[in-house]
C-alpha cells in the first residue's frame, strides 16, 4: 500500500530555506535536505556544494488530493518571487524503517580470527572472534578498507597481557578487538567527546568494562603529559588521516611507543604512503609491513 507522497525540488542555496518552509507547512514529519560535498584537501571531511534537494513525504490519506493542491498554490506563490522548477511526485510505499535499513549490513570476515557482527545478530563463525559494532552509530563500523587493514594487522601481534593506545579511537573497534586478541588494557584517547560515548556503547556491547577499556578526550599531547594510566604501551594504533599522523608524529606520537614495540598506522591512501614512512623512520620507527585495499593503505612499523 502506498502510503506516502513523496514531494522534491532541487534549487540553489538562496531559496533551499524558503522552500523547506513551504514544505515543511504540510510534511507532518518535517523536511530533508541533500547537497553534494567536495574535498578540498586530504583533510577536508567534506565542503557542501551546488544546488539542494528539499524532499518532504506527505501522508497519503482521505485529505492528500487538497493537501497536494494547496502544496502546489503556496509553491506557485514562491515562484512568482523568484522562479522555481516544477516539484518532483514520487508514491513510496511504507515499511518498518527501522528495520529496513538493518538488512544491509551483513558480517565481516577480517583475517583469519576476526569477524565483525551487528549487534542485532548471531555470528555465522563460532569460530572466530565476534567484535559486535552498532552500525547505527556515526562513526566506524569496520566496513571501510581502512579499519580492516588495521584489524588484519593487530591480530597478527602478539598482544597478550599487553597494553595498548588507540589515538584517534572512532568507534572503539580497534581497541575492543585489541582486547578481545588477548589485550589486558587498552587507553583510547579522540578529540571529539561523541567519539568516547560511542566507544564505550560498543565497549559495553562486546563485554568489556571500563577496567580494560580507559577512555578520554585528548589526543597525543594529553597521553604523554600523564592525564591518563598509560604515558606508553607496546603497541599504539592510529587510522586517522595521513596528514594528521605526520602532524601527531611531529607532536611525538612516536615516543608511546616502547622500545620493541610496534604502531599500526591507518587512513593513508597509496600516494600518500612514502610521505608517512619518512615521518616515521624520521622518529626512529622501520617498516616491517605494509597492506593495501584499493587505494588505502595501512603500516606496521616497529621502534
Amino acid at each position: 500500500m502506498t502510503n506516502w507522497l513523496e514531494v522534491s525540488l532541487t534549487v540553489n542555496g538562496e531559496l533551499a530555506e524558503a522552500v523547506a518552509d513551504v514544505l515543511g507547512r504540510f510534511a507532518p514529519n518535517g523536511v530533508m535536505t541533500e547537497q553534494a560535498v567536495d574535498f578540498l584537501n586530504d583533510e577536508d571531511e567534506g565542503t557542501p556544494t551546488g544546488d539542494i534537494t528539499v524532499r518532504a513525504y506527505l501522508p497519503v490519506d482521505e485529505a492528500i488530493d487538497e493537501t497536494r493542491r494547496r502544496l502546489e498554490e503556496a509553491l506557485f506563490y514562491l515562484g512568482m518571487i523568484q522562479p522555481l522548477p516544477a516539484p518532483a511526485f514520487a508514491a513510496i510505499a511504507d515499511q518498518n524503517w527501522m528495520e529496513a535499513w538493518k538488512t544491509r549490513y551483513q558480517p565481516i570476515p577480517i583475517g583469519a580470527r576476526l569477524i565483525i557482527v551487528p549487534v542485532w545478530m548471531q555470528s555465522p563463525a563460532p569460530e572466530r572472534i565476534v567484535i559486535k559494532i552498532d552500525p547505527g552509530m556515526a562513526f566506524g563500523t569496520g566496513t571501510h578498507p581502512t579499519t580492516q587493514l588495521c584489524l588484519e594487522l593487530l591480530e597478527g601481534l602478539a598482544l597478550e597481557n599487553a597494553a595498548v593506545i588507540d589515538v584517534g579511537c572512532g568507534s572503539g573497534i580497534l581497541s575492543v578487538a585489541a582486547l578481545k586478541l588477548g589485550a589486558k588494557l587498552a587507553l583510547g584517547v579522540d578529540i571529539d567527546q561523541a567519539a568516547i560515548l560511542n566507544s564505550r556503547e560498543n565497549a559495553e556491547n562486546n563485554g568489556i568494562t571500563s577496567e580494560a577499556f580507559e577512555l578520554g578526550v585528548g589526543s597525543v599531547e594529553s597521553v604523554r603529559a600523564g592525564n591518563f594510566s598509560l604515558v606508553s604501551a607496546p603497541f599504539v594504533l592510529a587510522n586517522i588521516l595521513a596528514p594528521v599522523l605526520i602532524r601527531l608524529f611531529e607532536a611525538g606520537m612516536a615516543e608511546l611507543v616502547e622500545p620493541g614495540g610496534a604502531i599500526i598506522l591507518s587512513g593513508i591512501l597509496e600516494h600518500q604512503a612514502a610521505d608517512v614512512i619518512a615521518a616515521a623512520q624520521k622518529c626512529g620507527l622501520r617498516l616491517v609491513d605494509q597492506r593495501q585495499i584499493n587505494d588505502w593503505v595501512a603500516l606496521l612499523c616497529r621502534k
